[in-house]
């Protein structure tokens, strides 16, 4: 039985939340990068930041139930299982990370952030892109280059991190230190989450296709 043959009408609800976690994760990572590109009221954009993970999470959570109560899925279970976690954690960190600005009273960010943001916002647009072709699967090839982009993207995402922190450890303050150094670790791990998104995407190709 091809990938094609096991969609059935009710099948399609799947398709429906990737993409909409996916659309959650773009949305999460335009307002992290709103926060850097003009860090004023930021308790107010991050409370704006805070309902979208809102929304994520109750999509997420709805993607759980109709797993649970679905007895023929039109992907492996553990494959769905695992999109919608690794999707979840996407915005769980971009949410974490903008959180702590507040939490460490970050009066000014420094370039490494806006860079850190800007990456993830690029990673979530190709896992966009990515899980809009998982409904038929009829162009592959698009879904391996958003996977083999985002692995460029959380390159990227270390190389950030390896600079921020060299940067970072010619301060003698070790609070500053401390903060940023955790800061940063946040936005790679958002980064780390989005290339686990093209994992699951790729595995469910080798598998379907």
């Amino acid at each position: 039985m091809s990938f094609k043959d096991l969609f059935t009408p009710q099948d399609t609800v799947f398709f429906n939340l990737f993409e909409e976690q996916a659309e959650i994760a773009c949305e999460a990572s335009a307002q992290l990068v709103t926060i850097f590109e003009d860090y004023t009221n930021v308790e107010a954009k991050y409370r704006a930041l805070k309902d979208i993970e809102h929304k994520g999470d109750a999509t997420t959570h709805k993607a759980f139930d109709e797993l649970n109560r679905t007895f023929i899925t039109p992907l492996e279970p553990e494959e769905i299982s695992r999109l919608v976690s690794s999707l979840d954690n996407v915005v769980d960190f971009i949410d974490e990370g903008a959180r702590l600005l507040l939490t460490y009273n970050i009066t000014q960010p420094d370039r490494y952030m806006l860079d850190f943001a800007k990456c993830i916002q690029q990673g979530a647009a190709e896992i966009k892109t990515g899980v809009s072709c998982l409904r038929s699967l009829k162009d592959p090839e698009i879904v391996k280059g958003c996977c083999i982009e985002i692995n460029r993207l959380e390159n990227v995402a270390d190389e950030l991190l390896t600079a921020a922190l060299k940067n970072l450890f010619q301060s003698n303050d070790a609070i500053t230190i401390i903060k940023l150094k955790d800061i940063y670790e946040h936005f790679e791990a958002a980064a780390d989450a989005c290339e686990e998104v093209a994992n699951v995407l790729s595995a469910i190709l080798i598998r379907h296709t």
